[in-house]
């Protein structure tokens, strides 16, 4: 552990500093932002007496946040702001994200965790692969990486063959990295004769999009690494909120910087521990922007409040299913695209990329097509497969169409799984 204290604090323990945490984050707001502080009502400060007290505060939106930009709810003097990022929404106004200097020791501090969780140390190489432009994802590997001291690579996206080579000549350990670019590194591997498996890779820290455990399998099969799933996002302060440990038994979340709720998304209301829903983050150490009740849209639920063998005692969340805003609705039938993922990518012969479109026809009827890869030659025996566990498990009637690896086309950044046009 980074923080043994703080890692493995007893329950009620971190739940008390939990609570003082929320108290001092209220008590910021109300004396540094009037307007943010009456649009939680004006919460008494002094009548937050457990942390079942802020089920009476709003939910927070990202239009919420939009609506705010650029500054107009954060808690600090601009004087104090030294550095931003921005969130990479590509709809309405952005969302900017600023940092005093103790939010960046706080986000190189949950990053070291991070790392040290995923069993990386200051003796291992670190090539970073998101990008050090606005989105926050390069630069929060960088802040962990030089809290633990480590040697690091910012590299950033794409550059294909210099990664490679860099992995090579700098002898690099730990991959970090969006979690469908390993899936580009490995079509060029393939082509350019490059075995990771003669590399010294042992590590990847991959995130920022759906992953089923699927594509996990196939990453760490395909490049000889074990694989850890980071989350975190700029609304709350960038990648660091959480990691899986090497158990492998959900995601913790730092549970004394942030406070987890698990919400039905369509009332809004609390759901019970082990039930799906849409988590709602609330930020206890932030100074420039803290959150209280924010909607994140990731769907998932609360694995476990127990202490993890891992000796980690910051409750776990499943691996993420979705997003709230994600779930298809094709006629009558409800699913996520991580669902026709995990069906894809545990047949043998299909490659890792897909795309599902969505239409209407001349009459106005809904259509559907799902364009898969095949990194071997199509099988009666697999096309049949495919369309009866499409059915079975997901309840969609639908033709797979099958083309070779690498003929659907690649964004630069994250993966496009769906393409609806039934509302152009």
């Amino acid at each position: 552990m980074w923080q043994p204290d703080c890692e493995s604090m007893e329950r009620g323990e971190l739940e008390q500093l939990q609570l003082m945490r929320l108290r001092s984050t209220l008590a910021r707001i109300a004396a540094t932002n009037p307007v943010y502080y009456e649009r939680l009502g004006k919460p008494a400060v002094d009548s937050i007496t457990s942390l079942d007290a802020i089920k009476r505060l709003p939910l927070l939106t990202k239009k919420d946040l939009r609506d705010a930009y650029p500054f107009g709810l954060t808690c600090a003097p601009k004087k104090d702001f030294l550095r931003m990022q921005m969130s990479s929404g590509t709809t309405g106004k952005p969302v900017i994200c600023p940092y005093t200097k103790n939010d960046i020791a706080q986000w190189g501090e949950i990053m070291a965790r991070c790392y040290t969780a995923a069993g990386v140390t200051s003796s291992d190489v670190i090539q970073i692969t998101p990008s050090f432009g606005l989105p926050n994802g390069g630069f929060g590997f960088h802040f962990g990486a030089e809290t633990i001291g480590a040697f690091y690579i910012p590299v950033g996206p794409g550059r294909t063959l210099l990664q490679f080579q860099l992995m090579q000549d700098l002898g690099a350990t730990v991959l970090t990295a969006i979690a469908t670019y390993p899936l580009r590194l490995i079509e060029a591997a393939r082509e350019e004769n490059f075995d990771f498996k003669k590399s010294k890779l042992r590590v990847g820290i991959f995130g920022s999009e759906m992953w089923s455990d699927e594509l996990r399998k196939k990453i760490e099969r395909e490049m000889g690494i074990e694989t850890f799933d980071i989350i975190g996002m700029t609304e709350t302060g960038g990648v660091g909120m959480g990691i899986d440990c090497a158990t492998h038994q959900g995601v913790h979340i730092w549970q004394d910087h942030y406070l987890v709720e698990i919400i039905n998304p369509k009332t809004g209301e609390p759901v019970s521990d082990g039930t799906e829903g849409e988590m709602v983050i609330t930020t206890l150490t932030r100074e420039a922007l803290p959150v209280i009740r924010y909607r994140t849209g990731d769907m998932t639920r609360i694995l476990s409040r127990e202490k993890c063998a891992c000796g980690r005692t910051h409750l776990r969340i499943g691996r993420f299913r979705g997003r709230a805003d994600d779930m298809i609705i094709y006629k009558g039938v409800n699913f996520y695209p991580s669902q026709i993922e995990t069906i894809l990518l545990r047949q043998d012969g299909v490659a890792a990329d897909y795309q599902i479109i969505l239409a209407h026809d001349p009459r106005g009827n809904e259509t559907m097509e799902l364009v898969v890869e095949i990194s071997a030659p199509l099988s009666s025996e697999l096309a049949a497969r495919v369309k009866r566990e499409l059915y079975d498990y997901v309840g969609l009637t639908v033709e797979p169409q099958f083309v070779k690896a690498g003929e659907l086309p690649r964004a630069p950044g994250k993966a496009v799984r769906v393409i609806d046009k039934r509302h152009a």
